[in-house]
């Protein structure tokens, strides 16, 4: 154990360097940079992700603390103002494309969805991130409140994000996804009725793709056919077209329509879909799996600093934004790749309790609250008897 490296040098190692690299040449985030490059930039915010740092003084005196350790991140002592320039000046885009490098990597080893069918399985939905209007004016979102929009797809093939969009909090969710989200064909997309656009959903059809959404109330259409019922949960199953001409035109095909009975709510729930295949109690099931989206937010609010910021610039905001979905990625990886049994937050604290002690990534996966405390004791005994 004294002579394996830290668990942060190996976190660092899991990053494909050499793209990361390129990236920063592409977009000149090394320009006139002689010592504290973006290599160090995203090391010492990934730090200040893992660990749970609030400030640029608790990153600093942090890190003081450490020196002895710091020889193998390949920095050294950071101070406050070199970390706030580099955040307020170098491109946050050379962050938003190491997320989908490492996005890439996570693809190739997630696990399928439970469900039966193969399609792959999306949901699409946004979370709003506060902030102070006074501090972030470039953010604001009503007259005396700042805010930041998180658009997110979210993949049911190992529950990651594996689209992100970042805007003003007033920037609507179907304008973001019409405009931004990419359709794959064959695929679902599971939305919540602030989605519905029949424009948008009538160019999901198009594209030889599926929605599934709940059915606003207020919607008029005409019966052309039903089906019978299998379940007895599902009250009605029936094909239906919009009525009205405005409606006839942004969406002149068939849908689906399916009234669901939830025995755990005691109410009725209405889908509307365009897909025919799929079982009428497989739609309602979809839809209700969405929950994993919001339990996904839950965790990245309480678990990730994107509710607390180091700088308050757009770029600084969007770089610490970025650098902590990367660190989300980093922590699916592992999981997945090392087939750890544990969940993703438990997989947090662990490395957040060892993140610059040595000890090997691989043993660490293994320990437990009982086994934790004692591999710390037996660390610190060792680098004292050295």
């Amino acid at each position: 154990m004294a002579h394996s490296n830290t668990i942060m040098y190996q976190l660092q190692t899991l990053i494909p360097r050499h793209r990361f690299e390129s990236l920063v040449n592409g977009l000149l985030g090394n320009y006139y940079v002689k010592h504290f490059t973006c290599w160090n930039q995203l090391t010492v915010m990934l730090y200040a992700q893992a660990s749970g740092k609030d400030s640029l003084r608790d990153i600093q005196n942090s890190l003081l603390a450490q020196g002895d350790k710091l020889y193998h991140l390949g920095i050294k002592s950071v101070r406050r103002s070199t970390l706030a320039d580099a955040n307020r000046k170098r491109p946050f885009h050379i962050f938003e494309q190491l997320f989908y490098e490492l996005l890439d990597r996570c693809k190739s080893i997630t696990p399928h969805h439970r469900f039966k069918f193969k399609n792959p399985l999306h949901i699409l939905d946004a979370t709003l991130i506060d902030l102070c209007l006074s501090t972030f004016p470039w953010a604001k979102f009503q007259t005396t409140k700042g805010a930041l929009k998180l658009h997110y797809q979210y993949n049911h093939a190992g529950q990651i994000p594996t689209f992100m969009v970042v805007t003003e909090g007033k920037r609507h969710e179907v304008a973001i996804a019409s405009s931004c989200f990419p359709i794959i064909s064959d695929s679902i997309y599971c939305v919540d009725k602030a989605y519905t656009d029949y424009n948008w959903f009538y160019s999901i059809n198009k594209q030889r793709a599926f929605f599934v959404t709940r059915a606003r109330k207020n919607m008029k259409y005409a019966l052309i056919g039903q089906q019978q019922p299998n379940m007895k949960n599902i009250i009605s199953d029936q094909i239906i077209m919009l009525s009205g001409p405005a409606k006839k035109e942004e969406y002149p095909d068939p849908l689906r329509l399916i009234q669901y009975y939830d025995k755990d709510e005691d109410r009725i729930f209405v889908f509307l879909t365009n897909n025919f295949s799929l079982s009428a109690y497989t739609i309602s099931q979809i839809y209700k799996s969405r929950w994993q989206i919001e339990i996904f937010f839950k965790w990245i609010k309480q678990n990730l600093k994107i509710k607390t910021f180091l700088g308050t610039s757009k770029n600084a905001v969007l770089t610490q934004i970025w650098i902590a979905m990367c660190y989300f990625l980093l922590l699916a990886y592992i999981k997945y790749q090392t087939k750890y049994k544990y969940t993703l937050f438990y997989l947090h604290k662990i490395i957040r309790e060892t993140l610059l002690e040595r000890l090997n990534l691989v043993d660490l996966l293994n320990l437990d609250d009982k086994l934790l405390p004692k591999i710390k004791n037996t660390e610190q005994q060792l680098y004292f008897a050295l």
